[in-house]
């Protein structure tokens, strides 16, 4: 490892130019039995490197035309770079309509692949079981009734960023993709803000196919251990109960006996330690907001299921594990089609009810954190040294590759920190068109009022707002980028009455749909992910028109004069607090903060409002 080597140098070694080039995957017998001419890009090579996207695509059209009535490619749309965004559609029969095949109870499987592009494991593992599925026959059986529908490679402009120095950590192959896309922005940060074309691409496909079970795949960085596959599949307040049942009592337990049973070995948890520098200290909670993809797809109400194969294995091991979890899930999906999509159809009733009684106080949980429990959780790691580094100033930690079984504690609780009273629906006024517009893209339902109306309605006052620096995806975010929301430290916003107008055309969402939590996530502004916490409604917090210090000096002692009270608090303002006192700025918005002209600024006013009727207001029926 290229850490170990400097380490080394520290104590008087040379650093040889070779300790600084890119590892490749040390692979001895590498080529799996059966017909030499339906290698896969990657096996041809003995897994030493990864097709790139032209070189993936000719394979899968081969596979298309070698088995037409049973394989489709479809265009979803194009990257920011002009690139076509392809779905490959596998199906027994040669169904391929959506509708069709709901109709018809046959669950279907969406898999994405290379959104990290440097983590390209899940797609050589899927141009090997569609070769498996449908020209060696040997895994046939997984079609029987579910359908395999994947996305090669869904970061395609970051992929063709290839490079043998694109992740440090990594073992092999010998070149891979960026993790960013054209405009350098990371697709697994955008499911809700919907920033990038390669998003609101997968929104529409998306939807079109409305997967019964969805999958990431990625490759990890952390920790080293034994496990060369991780996953972990959301079980969280938001998941409804009889769906969490399902995936905590049969799928992950399922998925992690049918992966060790083949040839690897898995964890039913992704590997986030506490501390970095010591292991024994166990491991974190991970929370799943909805910029993630997984995260995401619990607001559509369908499972999905974050794979993370291990960066330190070498890329044989990696892609055969990615592998053997697909067909593990293929199989529990054609076993369990019956009980999943009547969960489905569970969540999606549970989502459109959510609106529909806004009076009986029903509440939405928005931001989570760990709740102080912890489970014991045999943890298979490596024997490991801490030393104090020379070079960084901190404890290093250095794995053996002995074998370390140990119970660790595992902070497995949740704890809703945040969460808000359902209403009936929401109305955004119609200039706020970046923030509908997201909406649109979502593909949730809105209506436009066809006059413009004024009314009584629930909003936000928002203060203390302080956004991130450097940027985060583009942005300046208030939340504090990849760290945990944590409510009241940028700012906090509290639920007032107010009468407000709305112009006509004016969206109004109501949450008796099935993507009611899609919208309750991008407008309530103490959701992790909303509009507000990515800056879409910055401008709110500007104030526009001030005093001028010539009339406010004349302003502040005629209000003094007249309400000996604040003349009080003015002056024990000013003997407490130097920082005040020293400021006269700060002293003259003391007096013009409590006018009616700051007043009028509305600074922090949150625009949308909350219904709890739509009584009165003109929407088109």
């Amino acid at each position: 490892m290229a850490a170990l080597a400097l380490s080394g140098a520290a104590n008087g070694q040379t650093v040889s130019d070779a300790s600084l080039q890119p590892r490749a995957s040390k692979v001895a017998s590498c080529l799996p039995g059966g017909d030499a001419e339906w290698l896969t890009p990657a096996e041809k090579t003995c897994y030493a490197t990864t097709p790139d996207y032209a070189e993936t695509m000719t394979y899968l059209k081969r596979v298309q035309a070698a088995a037409p009535g049973q394989v489709r490619i479809e265009p979803f749309g194009k990257t920011g770079e002009g690139r076509e965004l392809d779905v490959v559609v596998v199906s027994r029969d040669g169904v391929f309509d959506p509708a069709a095949i709901h109709a018809a109870k046959r669950p279907i499987v969406l898999v994405q692949n290379s959104i990290h592009a440097g983590e390209m494991d899940g797609k050589d593992a899927c141009l090997a079981v569609l070769r498996d599925m449908v020209i060696a026959k040997t895994k046939a059986n997984l079609l029987e009734r579910a359908v395999f529908v994947f996305i090669p490679i869904y970061n395609a402009d970051g992929h063709e960023r290839r490079s043998a120095y694109n992740r440090i950590n990594q073992d092999g192959p010998a070149e891979m993709g960026w993790r960013g896309n054209g405009t350098n922005l990371n697709l697994n940060r955008d499911y809700l803000k919907a920033d990038t074309p390669e998003t609101r691409a997968f929104m529409a496909m998306f939807h079109r196919w409305l997967p019964d079970f969805f999958v990431d795949d990625h490759v990890t960085d952390g920790a080293d251990y034994q496990y060369d596959v991780t996953f972990t599949i959301d079980d969280g307040p938001n998941v409804p109960s009889g769906t969490v049942k399902w995936v905590d009592e049969v799928a992950t337990p399922m998925l992690e006996k049918y992966v060790d049973a083949h040839g690897h070995l898995a964890s039913p948890t992704y590997i986030n330690l506490v501390n970095d520098n010591d292991p024994a200290d166990g491991l974190g909670f991970n929370d799943d907001p909805p910029r993630f993809s997984t995260g995401y797809v619990i607001l559509e109400g369908r499972p999905g299921m974050l794979v993370e194969l291990h960066m330190l294995k070498d890329y044989k091991t990696r892609v055969t594990g990615n592998y053997e979890i697909l067909a593990g899930l293929m199989e529990l999906m054609n076993r369990d089609a019956d009980k999943v999509i009547a969960l489905n159809a569970a969540a999606d009733k549970e989502a459109e009810d959510l609106g529909a009684h806004p009076l009986s106080n029903v509440r939405y949980p928005l931001a989570l954190g760990w709740g102080g429990e912890t489970t014991p959780f045999l943890f298979r790691g490596y024997k490991y040294t801490r030393e104090l580094s020379a070079i960084s100033g901190a404890m290093r930690v250095e794995y053996s590759h002995e074998p370390w079984n140990v119970s660790l504690p595992f902070q497995k609780g949740f704890k809703v920190t945040v969460d808000t009273k359902v209403p009936a629906a929401y109305i955004i006024p119609v200039q706020w068109t970046k923030v509908i517009d997201v909406l649109a893209a979502h593909q949730v339902e809105m209506e436009r009022t066809t006059a413009a109306w004024t009314g009584d309605v629930e909003t936000y006052q928002c203060a203390g707002m302080a956004w991130q620096e450097p940027p985060f995806e583009g942005r300046h975010p208030t939340f504090n980028g990849e760290a945990a929301h944590d409510p009241g430290k940028y700012g906090s916003c509290v639920v007032v009455r107010e009468k407000m107008s709305f112009p006509a055309g004016s969206a109004v969402v109501k949450l008796n749909q099935r993507l009611s939590k899609v919208a309750l996530e991008w407008l309530e502004p103490a959701a992790p992910d909303s509009a507000l916490q990515w800056g879409f409604f910055d401008s709110i917090f500007e104030q526009k028109e001030y005093g001028e210090a010539y009339v406010l000096e004349s302003l502040a002692r005629e209000m003094m004069a007249k309400d000996p009270k604040l003349k009080a608090e003015f002056e024990k303002k000013v003997a407490s607090d130097p920082a005040f006192a020293g400021n006269s700025y700060a002293r003259l918005e003391f007096f013009y903060d409590r006018t009616p002209w700051f007043a009028a600024n509305r600074v922090g006013q949150y625009p949308v409002g909350r219904l709890l009727s739509l009584d009165g207001v003109p929407v088109a029926r």
